[in-house]
């Protein structure tokens, strides 16, 4: 589970793609430019492969704002699907 308290990463998503893992289940942060709008897309996919290797169909996307209150939703919503298909990210494991 990521501690909202303690994932202090918004700077350098705005600057660099941040990945991380959590038992099974990878994730990727970064900022996108819809239009004239910065977003933080968050993106999860079940291991072993990397962003790159895996196929778009198994990636899941969600955008939040690009502020500290969007980092924070983007937050309860990885540790929320990796609760809710815990099933997905153990396939491998």
């Amino acid at each position: 589970m990521i501690d909202k308290d303690k994932f202090h990463v918004l700077n350098y998503v705005k600057k660099e793609e941040y990945t991380g893992s959590m038992e099974g289940m990878r994730y990727m942060l970064k900022k996108k430019e819809t239009g004239e709008t910065l977003k933080l897309e968050a993106v999860i996919w079940p291991e072993p492969f990397g962003y790159a290797k895996t196929p778009e169909n198994k990636k899941q996307r969600m955008e939040f704002d690009l502020s500290q209150a969007g980092l924070e939703e983007a937050v309860d919503w990885l540790n929320g699907q990796h609760e809710q298909q815990k099933a997905l990210w153990s396939v491998i494991r």
